[in-house]
């Protein structure tokens, strides 16, 4: 009896003790769950926000996710755009400090997710990518390189571990189509990390993205213009292609500030400052957006190239609420300029004396404004009038101060240089290619052996008219002739664009 009692109790225990052990196992399944990347339809809205630039919804759902599946990985990884876009844009030092510690505990949270997953490699790679950028932003370029060669490697491993993920192939050719066209001055670098590739190479992945219509290439789609657009712009030096693309695909520029900005910063580029001007006035203003001071930077720029007095008060508030370095120099001295234009010397010498004072000379803009500034001497107004319409796109207006004038009007060796390169521009962006290229040729045996821009910058423009005309041959004796001139203003980018126009000529 004592025995069979004490098997049916036995029993029970085993009974009883089982049931804990599995209720043990179901909980802990609950707490300690597999970590999942889930690009669910929630993450996917949060995306589209966060890359038009309305960060205060995009957080909204990423916290609400968060909530709902604690697991979910994607979160984590898109609040790094939000961070990505702040820093890069806002360049706050405080933000800079907090985000350093950040990033890395983001990067560990990543590594929790499976590595079956094409998202794994992914999304670190684009954190990696990110944040290479943002060490530029503050100065710390050879961590950046470090960082933006570990995620080079990694969309690497990723695209030949999940070839079919495509938005691996648009990353990496944006990637490669940069290592294509590194100036000579930093080549050693690029050797050093192993970072190759080539323009053409490149701009094909981008394009086969582009022409996809799975899940995938539709999600980034909008991330992806972005590169396409610049690197077609500045590498590829396409400007009528791109707008024609951007005005093709129907790209909203009231609503998505990314491609609001994008298409301002393109317009600017291409002198088209009134079509900036009012690409700026007519986005969308409301109290949800990312609120940035780069949007006074470009309305200053925008309104200053058409001497438009209005174009102070943008750029000095600028100044005043911008935390970062970039453009600041750049900035004053646009500001400089119009005091000076405007016959208040005194307001243009503090602006002056600011540059040396405030920001960085990381940008060649930025250098070339303290450069001027260092060296005590004030453009000649004509000149720098016509510079300003010109840049703008006011070529009527600019032509009119030139008419009349030849290089022997000026005394100065360096205006007479920059009176050739001016006249230059202005026919050639009207179209009168012949005239341009002539005066072009004067401004280069005026000043190839000066430290002025003006002369390479001439190379450059010639390389390019030959190029558009189809004779590649011609063309590519002139970028030559750009990488041949030394120790001149903008060595660097203009090195950069030449050594594009040669590879797009050789077919590279």
């Amino acid at each position: 009896m004592s025995i069979s009692v004490s098997i049916c109790g036995g029993k029970s225990i085993v009974r009883k003790y089982s049931f804990l052990l599995l209720l043990l196992l179901l909980n802990g399944g609950l707490l300690f769950a597999e970590k999942v990347f889930d690009f669910n339809a929630d993450c996917q809205q949060a995306y589209k926000e966060i890359i038009q630039w309305k960060f205060v919804k995009g957080q909204q759902l990423l916290d609400i996710e968060k909530a709902k599946h604690p697991d979910n990985l994607i979160p984590y990884y898109l609040e790094n755009y939000i961070d990505f876009f702040t820093l890069f844009f806002n360049e706050d030092p405080a933000f800079y400090k907090k985000m350093s510690a950040r990033v890395e505990d983001r990067l560990d949270k990543l590594d929790e997710g499976p590595s079956s997953s094409p998202l794994f490699l992914f999304t670190k790679a684009i954190i990696h990518f990110q944040w290479a950028a943002i060490q530029v932003k503050f100065g710390h370029n050879w961590d950046a390189g470090w960082t933006f060669r570990r995620s080079f490697v990694q969309f690497k491993q990723n695209q030949s571990s999940f070839p079919d993920f495509y938005p691996n192939q648009f990353y990496r050719g944006a990637m490669q189509v940069a290592a294509g066209t590194i100036p000579d001055g930093y080549k050693w670098l690029s050797n050093l990390l192993g970072i190759k590739g080539t323009i053409k190479d490149g701009m094909n992945q981008l394009k086969t993205t582009l022409a996809r219509t799975d899940e995938w290439s539709k999600l980034y789609r909008e991330e992806a213009i972005f590169y396409y657009c610049y690197l077609k712009f500045y590498i590829e030096n396409d400007k009528e292609g791109v707008f024609a693309f951007i005005k093709d695909q129907h790209l909203d520029l009231v609503n998505n500030h990314l491609f609001a900005y994008l298409a301002v910063n393109l317009n600017l580029n291409n002198h088209q400052s009134a079509t900036a001007e009012k690409i700026i006035s007519e986005r969308n203003m409301a109290a949800y957006y990312f609120q940035t001071p780069v949007w006074d930077l470009e309305m200053g720029y925008a309104k200053t190239n058409h001497l438009d007095p209005a174009g102070v008060a943008y750029l000095e508030r600028f100044i005043s609420q911008f935390k970062g370095k970039f453009y600041v120099k750049d900035a004053l001295q646009k500001i400089s300029w119009h005091y000076y234009l405007e016959g208040q010397q005194e307001k243009a010498d503090k602006a002056r004396r600011d540059i040396s004072l405030k920001g960085s000379g990381d940008t060649e803009a930025d250098k070339q404004a303290l450069k001027e500034a260092q060296s005590g001497v004030w453009p000649n107004p004509v000149l720098l009038q016509s510079r300003l319409l010109s840049d703008g796109g006011y070529y009527k207006e600019a032509m009119r101060l030139l008419h009349g004038k030849t290089y022997l009007s000026f005394s100065q060796p360096q205006d007479r240089v920059e009176f050739c390169y001016r006249a230059g521009r202005i026919y050639d962006d009207i179209g009168l290619k012949d005239d341009a290229v002539d005066f072009y040729k004067q401004a280069i045996r005026l000043g190839e052996t000066r430290k002025e821009y003006y002369a390479a910058r001439a190379a450059l423009h010639i390389g390019n008219i030959f190029e558009t005309k189809g004779e590649k041959v011609t063309a590519i004796v002139w970028y030559q002739r750009v990488l041949d001139m030394k120790d001149h203003d903008y060595k660097n980018s203009l090195d950069q664009k030449a050594k594009a126009g040669l590879a797009r000529c050789k077919e590279q």
